[in-house]
C-alpha cells in the first residue's frame, strides 16, 4: 500500500514502513535511540522490530505497566527520568510501539521531554492503527478523566504493520473495531456495512479497510488540526462513550470497559440522540445500532448507573461555557457539532440500547 503523506508527517505501511524508519533514521543522524513499550509488546512484539531497525547509536528499551490505569502523568514521570538518566537529548529519538495507550503517553513524553523531542509511533492495536496514534493527539488521563491533560503535535512517521494484530485477543480487535465503525458513520457508508455481515467479511479486505479507515480521520484532523471545528465530529459516540468508560474505570462495582467497547455503546445512544434532535432516520438507527450489537456485548446500566454517568459528562472536552456538547448524525456521512440534547433525551437513549439486547 502506497504511504500515506501528510502535511506534516507520513503514515506509512506493512515493509514500506521499516525502510521509512530507517530512512528517518539516517537523514535525522540521532544521537540515541529510545523504545518505549508495555509489558505485553515487549514480550510478543519487540523482537521482530529489532530485527527491523538499522541504526549505528545505542537503543534503549523503555517498559511501562499495560492498561489505562497507567496513562497517567506519574508514568510519564518514570518515563522523563529513565530518558534523562541514559543521556538522552534533544536529538534523541522515542519510538512508542504498543497500543493506544503507549502511544498517547509516549507522544506527551517526548513532546515535554526537553521542550520536545521527534518521536514515531508504532501502533499495534486495531484501535490505535485507526485512532489513538493518527492525528498528532498525545495525553494522559486525571485520574479517572479521559485524557484531560494533553497536547496536539504530529510524530516524525506513523507506521502501520498489520502483522502485529495477530498478537492481540479478540476484545482488543473488536476495540479498534468501534472506531472503524465510527468513521463510517460520519464519512463512508460503505465502510460501516462492510461489517454488517460478518459472515462475508474477507481477513485480506482489513488491510484497506484500516487504511480507509485512517483517510477519514487525518482528511478531517489536516483540515482542523487543532480541534476548533470540524474535528470535533471525530468524538461521534465518545461524549456519553468516555463518561461510561470513566465510570466504570472508578466504580469499584463496575468491570472496566475497554475504549472501544464504551465507544461502542456511545455510538448507539448517539444514533438514537440524531433521531430525536436531527430526526435522523429510525430505520437507519435501527440498523446502524444491530451492526454495532453484533461484535459487542450488552452492559445493563440502572437508573443509578445512569445517573452517575451524566454527571461525567461535565468535563467533556467539546463543552463550552458549561454547555455539553453532542456530535450527532443528520445522516450517515453527514455529522453535525454542537448538538444540545435534554436530560430526557438521554434517558430515551439508555432506553432505547436496553431495548435492542
Amino acid at each position: 500500500m502506497n504511504t500515506l503523506q501528510l502535511e506534516t508527517y507520513k503514515i506509512a505501511f506493512q515493509d514500506t514502513a521499516y525502510i521509512e524508519l530507517n530512512k528517518l533514521i539516517k537523514s535525522q543522524s540521532y544521537s540515541s535511540l529510545f523504545i518505549l513499550v508495555d509489558s505485553n509488546t515487549h514480550e510478543f512484539c519487540s523482537k521482530f522490530l529489532s530485527e527491523k531497525i538499522e541504526a549505528d547509536v545505542n537503543i534503549e528499551w523503555i517498559e511501562i505497566e499495560p492498561g489505562e490505569e497507567h496513562k497517567t502523568i506519574q508514568t510519564c514521570n518514570e518515563i522523563w527520568k529513565t530518558l534523562s538518566e541514559n543521556g538522552a537529548d534533544r536529538k534523541s529519538l522515542l519510538i512508542n510501539l504498543g497500543g493506544g495507550i503507549v502511544t498517547d503517553i509516549g507522544g506527551y513524553a517526548a513532546s515535554c521531554f526537553k521542550r520536545g523531542i521527534d518521536f514515531v509511533h508504532i501502533p499495534t492495536t486495531l484501535l490505535g492503527m485507526v485512532d489513538a496514534a493518527i492525528g498528532g493527539k498525545n495525553g494522559v488521563n486525571l485520574d479517572s478523566l479521559k485524557n484531560q491533560i494533553g497536547i496536539i503535535r504530529p510524530p516524525k512517521l506513523v507506521m502501520v504493520d498489520v502483522g502485529y494484530l495477530a498478537t492481540l485477543p479478540q476484545e482488543e480487535m473488536r476495540s479498534g473495531l468501534a472506531e472503524m465503525l465510527k468513521h463510517g458513520l460520519i464519512a463512508n457508508a460503505e465502510d460501516f456495512f462492510a461489517f454488517e455481515d460478518l459472515s462475508q467479511f474477507q481477513v485480506e479486505k482489513l488491510p484497506e479497510l484500516i487504511r480507509d479507515s485512517i483517510k477519514v480521520k487525518t482528511k478531517i484532523a489536516e483540515e482542523d488540526p487543532f480541534e476548533n471545528g470540524l474535528r470535533m465530529a471525530l468524538n461521534f459516540g465518545h461524549t456519553l462513550g468516555h463518561a461510561i468508560e470513566s465510570y466504570h474505570m472508578e466504580s469499584s462495582e463496575k468491570a472496566k470497559l475497554l475504549h472501544g467497547e464504551a465507544v461502542a455503546i456511545g455510538m448507539i445512544l448517539a444514533l438514537k440522540l440524531s433521531v430525536e434532535v436531527l430526526e435522523f432516520n429510525s430505520t437507519k438507527c435501527d440498523k446502524a445500532s444491530q451492526v454495532i450489537k453484533t461484535y459487542f456485548k450488552t452492559v445493563v446500566f440502572s437508573k443509578h448507573d445512569i445517573t452517575n454517568i451524566k454527571t461525567y459528562l461535565k468535563h467533556d472536552k467539546k463543552n463550552s461555557a458549561g454547555n455539553i456538547n453532542f456530535v450527532l448524525l443528520e445522516d450517515i456521512g453527514q455529522p453535525k457539532i454542537n448538538c444540545k440534547v435534554s436530560d430526557d433525551q438521554i434517558k430515551k437513549a439508555f432506553a432505547y440500547y436496553k431495548s435492542l439486547s
